[in-house]
């Protein structure tokens, strides 16, 4: 799961106690970029001032956005010499930048599934031809942050690209909540890895 901008892997790590997949390994790694204004802080990309979070072509060629979907990418291509893991049996998850790193770089791995909460999509959103990830996505009704047009845009978007996209909109801000942290179990239990004869009968 990827953390947002400025925070860190500890932010989202503890998370990991309020999800009940015992048989799940968790990994949170650090964006590469430090944070300007704290120093524990860390992001995958700063943002301009007049960043809209409706996603815009040139915004792909951010140097800093490229860098990290390259070390992010190489990264979770290794784990499964570490885990023994493939990505098809991975959830690459994130929240608010962190969930725009998740579609990034999710959308063009053979992953398991991408979870994106309080997210947005860095451009216009363009899926391979290859095989589609089912996507969570929840955003907040009250999301100060993240504009909630952004979330339902990214969605749209997605879905018209023949995405299946489990979309929910809460009553809450910026945040994780415990009902959100109830969503991403469920929908890794009962959708990820639900046999597709199952999937098929329902």
């Amino acid at each position: 799961m990827l953390h947002g901008w400025g925070a860190n892997a500890q932010d989202v790590a503890a998370l990991a106690n309020y999800i009940d997949l015992p048989q799940f390994q968790f990994f949170f790694p650090n964006a590469p970029h430090a944070f300007p204004y704290a120093p524990a802080g860390c992001m995958w990309y700063d943002l301009p001032a007049d960043y809209s979070f409706l996603g815009q072509p040139q915004f792909d060629q951010h140097p800093q956005l490229q860098t990290s979907r390259d070390q992010l990418t190489q990264w979770l291509r290794s784990l499964e010499a570490e885990t023994g893991i493939p990505l098809e049996r991975t959830v690459l998850a994130g929240f608010s930048q962190g969930g725009a790193m998740t579609l990034d770089v999710g959308l063009h791995l053979p992953v398991a599934a991408l979870m994106v909460l309080s997210g947005y999509a860095h451009t216009p959103v363009q899926i391979p031809a290859s095989s589609i990830p089912k996507i969570l996505m929840v955003h907040g009704l009250l999301d100060q942050v993240v504009p909630l047009s952004a979330a339902q845009q990214t969605r749209d978007h997605l879905v018209s690209q023949g995405a299946i996209v489990q979309y929910h909109e809460l009553t809450m801000g910026h945040e994780i909540q415990p009902i959100v942290l109830k969503l991403m179990q469920s929908f890794i239990e009962e959708i990820v890895f639900l046999p597709n004869s199952q999937q098929e009968r329902e």
